[in-house]
């Protein structure tokens, strides 16, 4: 859906940027996936060099780098109305898939040792890891051919904050 106006490839790109935040955070959900399948490692080369520099801001900032990153995203780009609509549509949604990925790692760290070890804890680190990769990839890829991602509910949250 494209009814803000045609996107060029310079918007199209600049709409996918956002989504490495939430990528980048939910890596650390993928520990049990890539315990059982190391070769599949193989598939973060690309991320690396992108994960060195975020892990240096990071430190950099006393670990609130993710946090500044996600207020720079929110003020600069978002609530910048001089840039395209569909920019800031992407990186609204990259911001909200992010909060989900804090909300799950907190309530994670609370719960997680009541839920125990072993088989569910990993279940449940798969779930979050594969709905996040999946929910990342769909928004990249229709990014990059123009379109609006749209995901159910958390979409018609960002139609509420991007005018």
């Amino acid at each position: 859906m494209s009814w803000r106006g045609s996107t060029n490839p310079k918007d199209r790109f600049f709409a996918c940027l956002p989504y490495l935040l939430p990528l980048i955070d939910g890596l650390a959900f993928g520990i049990y996936f890539f315990r059982q399948f190391p070769a599949l490692e193989v598939i973060l080369l690309p991320l690396t060099p992108i994960l060195l520099v975020y892990s240096t801001i990071d430190r950099a900032l006393f670990g609130f780098g993710g946090l500044i990153v996600f207020f720079a995203l929110f003020l600069l780009v978002v609530r910048n109305e001089s840039i395209n609509h569909f920019i800031r549509f992407n990186a609204m949604q990259a911001i909200l898939l992010d909060i989900i990925l804090v909300l799950c790692r907190f309530i994670l760290s609370l719960f997680g040792s009541g839920l125990g070890g072993g088989l569910i804890i990993e279940t449940v680190y798969n779930v979050i890891f594969f709905g996040m990769i999946a929910a990342v990839v769909y928004s990249i890829i229709q990014s990059a051919m123009g379109r609006y991602a749209e995901i159910p509910t958390l979409s018609d949250a960002v139609y509420m904050q991007v005018r």
